[in-house]
């Protein structure tokens, strides 16, 4: 399968010059200029697939007048916006037996419209970050609606069969992928590292098996590359073809695509499908930080003036509390938190400023230690400290062993 989207963006500038301008280029008789649509054929990046002859409609005529207030009006992105542009499949493009298998599941989702608003409140945190992901590679927009699919947008979610997290991977693949697993942190509940597992995974597939079918990467990443594998050389032989559509699968796997198809559809166009998206802005609600030190989310609460149960929340795959670059855990923190803060403990801010501590008037070893989330008896060990009390202000103090 190819996906090919062909549309025509029209970029304006946030600066009142250029809308002054193209007012009074709106209001001039009919033989002065219209304002034109710039011509493009924004066809996404993709995988190497099936060659497509669609070539672009020429654009020589103005640009309606409607398009041109819709231009004007256009306000700042929030992260539907950004997702919808990035949205790369056409239902009305698939075979018959295919759009029926795909609009049962839309008839399914219009029964229950609250449970999708529910799934989508739950994307809030997400969702910006993993369309950002999503877009980089240059796979199509609904790649990121597949954890709406997989755990409904629960990051700690687990199933019965042992698949965790946003992506819902099995130990044995989380494994395989590089996901850290241990008492301390599972890589499969983090979210940076499990979407980019995800996303590599995926692609991955669709290069090394289906000559860049994504369809088919996904199937595989349901059922396995050897069921999908085996499937293909079955249909093949019957005279079907060996695309995601034609092949006999397990139950799940074959409603795979289709309720993506079908969730993609109805985040598409929420006003036809009577369904109300929460607001969710265009920038990633969080940020990453590589730790430099071993830290409890309670002190990093303390220190960032976040709510622990943000923290903990945005921080599934910490398993007993603190985060511990020993044990593969990288932080993610919301966006809004101090820049400053974090410089002090993450290896971005590392230096040897920021790794040690200046003695200030009041300041005792037990304050500096709660402070650094270290204890008192290192702070001794490392700076040779023969007694508390011979603390001074303006001494500087290392605060790790190094």
């Amino acid at each position: 399968m190819t996906y090919h989207t062909l549309r025509q963006r029209f970029v304006l500038s946030a600066g009142s010059t250029l809308v002054v301008s193209l007012l009074m280029a709106a209001t001039v008789d009919n033989a002065s200029a219209m304002p034109r649509a710039p011509e493009g054929n924004a066809t996404p990046p993709q995988l190497p697939a099936e060659s497509s002859s669609a070539a672009a409609p020429a654009v020589s005529d103005p640009a309606p007048l409607g398009l041109f207030w819709e231009a004007l009006d256009a306000r700042p992105q929030d992260a539907w916006t950004r997702l919808r542009q990035n949205l790369a499949w056409d239902i009305d493009r698939l075979p018959p037996g295919a759009r029926a298998r795909v609009d049962k599941w839309i008839a399914r989702y219009r029964q229950s419209p609250e449970n999708i608003a529910s799934i989508t409140r739950e994307a809030k945190p997400w969702l910006a970050w993993i369309t950002q992901q999503v877009e980089e590679r240059g796979l199509p927009g609904e790649i990121a609606l597949l954890p709406f699919v997989e755990s409904s947008f629960d990051p700690a979610a687990r199933s019965y069969r042992g698949a965790a997290g946003l992506w819902q991977f099995m130990p044995r693949t989380g494994d395989a992928l590089g996901l850290l697993r241990n008492g301390r942190y599972d890589g499969r509940l983090d979210v940076a590292a499990s979407t980019r597992a995800a996303l590599g995974y995926i692609e991955s597939q669709a290069q090394r098996w289906y000559g860049g079918d994504i369809a088919l990467s996904l199937a595989a990443y349901n059922a396995g590359a050897g069921t999908v594998n085996k499937a293909r050389r079955r249909a093949q032989r019957q005279g079907r073809g060996g695309d995601y559509w034609s092949l006999d699968l397990p139950g799940e796997t074959m409603q795979y695509l289709p309720k993506l198809y079908a969730i993609a559809e109805i985040i598409g166009h929420p006003d036809r499908y009577g369904v109300n998206l929460p607001d969710i802005n265009a920038a990633p609600a969080f940020a990453t930080v590589e730790l430099n030190r071993s830290m409890s989310l309670a002190n990093l609460s303390r220190r960032l003036d976040v709510s622990a149960s943000r923290l903990a929340r945005l921080n599934p795959g910490v398993l007993r509390g603190t985060v511990d670059p020993a044990h593969g855990a990288t932080l993610l923190v919301p966006s809004d938190a101090d820049r400053q803060t974090l410089a002090a403990f993450s290896n971005a801010g590392t230096s040897s400023e920021q790794a040690t501590h200046r003695v200030e008037s009041g300041d005792s070893l037990t304050t500096i230690a709660m402070r650094y989330d270290v204890s008192p008896n290192e702070l001794v060990r490392w700076n040779a400290i023969e007694r508390s009390g011979t603390l001074r202000p303006g001494q500087l103090l290392t605060l790790s062993d190094g």
